[in-house]
């Protein structure tokens, strides 16, 4: 069972089949996949929410739906993975991240919930190395000024071509650290 989160404006929550077609809409908009390879088809789009629901069955994270607690809106994702490739100095690792409808930028969402998600993971997650890190395009501004926002420092020596995009134009991603609070 999927743990839910809230925050003063914000649910996160287990995945519900409704959010397939608002989820497939955010994945097929281009300004919201500018920093990945491609847009998501609809069959893509439904496999990954599938495969973050079944993510919270085999271990004791992962990513959540969001909805916003004043409209009930579903909005996108945040939380928690762990990559499954190889990057040496990086991986095993558990990262945050986050991927939010265009209609819901600007508010402040994607820090809020990434923030409770970073305490949900010091708090309850067993993390391979105390930290919990996050990782976009060198040109994803947006995301590093949230990465910033919930106190994650640029880790530049950790900067690395994604091994799962050989030669897209935006292979090249920066990393963003944050240790575990002391208590």
């Amino acid at each position: 069972m999927t743990p839910e989160l809230r925050t003063p404006r914000l649910l996160l929550r287990g995945w519900r089949d409704t959010d397939k077609v608002p989820y497939a809409e955010l994945n097929g908009d281009i300004e919201v996949m500018e920093h990945f390879p491609s847009t998501l088809s609809r069959d893509q789009s439904d496999e990954m929410v599938d495969h973050m629901s079944t993510m919270w069955e085999v271990r004791d994270f992962g990513l959540w739906a969001v909805e916003r607690l004043d409209t009930h809106a579903f909005i996108g994702f945040i939380g928690l993975s762990a990559p499954t490739w190889h990057v040496d100095g990086l991986t095993p690792c558990v990262e945050v991240g986050w991927r939010l409808a265009r209609q819901h930028w600007g508010h402040g969402f994607a820090p809020e919930g990434a923030a409770a998600a970073l305490r949900y993971g010091f708090e309850h997650v067993e993390l391979p190395h105390d930290e919990i890190v996050s990782f976009t395009t060198t040109l994803n501004l947006k995301s590093q000024r949230v990465m910033q926002k919930i106190g994650m420092r640029l880790d530049p020596s950790r900067e690395f071509d994604h091994p799962m995009t050989p030669g897209w134009h935006g292979q090249r991603h920066v990393v963003y650290c944050i240790g575990r609070p002391a208590d």
